[in-house]
């Protein structure tokens, strides 16, 4: 599976972002899709996740209300929508992908076995 994430970039806080992420592979549909961020300086930490089964999703409380995460199986596409970007939402986007990960284990990057290239975002204040 190879993973390509884009849509990153320089905004304003306030602003609106839509991140996109492209799977190559069979895998897709039976994985759990995830976005992970990584700021400078600091460890890499879970943003947002959607379920392989049910399309049920988990949000870090940072981003709760403010992001929405979706995927499309038909078009193999995991989006990340944000809204109301902060500063301290500054960082490199990564999508990844779990295989048969479980609910209870999908805010752990340990369980994710591809992950994208990164995409930067930069939110000036």
């Amino acid at each position: 599976v190879q993973l390509q994430a884009s849509g990153g970039g320089l905004v304003q806080a306030g602003d609106s972002l839509r991140l996109s992420c492209v799977a190559s592979g069979r895998t897709f549909s039976t994985s759990g899709m995830a976005w992970f961020r990584q700021a400078p300086g600091k460890e890499r930490e879970f943003v947002a996740a959607v379920s392989r089964v049910g399309g049920h999703t988990f949000y870090a409380d940072s981003v709760k209300g403010r992001f929405t995460i979706s995927r499309v199986s038909a078009k193999n596409t995991l989006d990340l929508q944000m809204n109301s970007v902060k500063p301290e939402d500054t960082a490199v986007y990564y999508c990844a992908a779990g295989p048969g990960i479980i609910t209870s284990n999908i805010r752990n990057e340990r369980g994710y076995s591809y992950w994208g290239q990164g995409t930067l975002v930069t939110v000036s204040s």
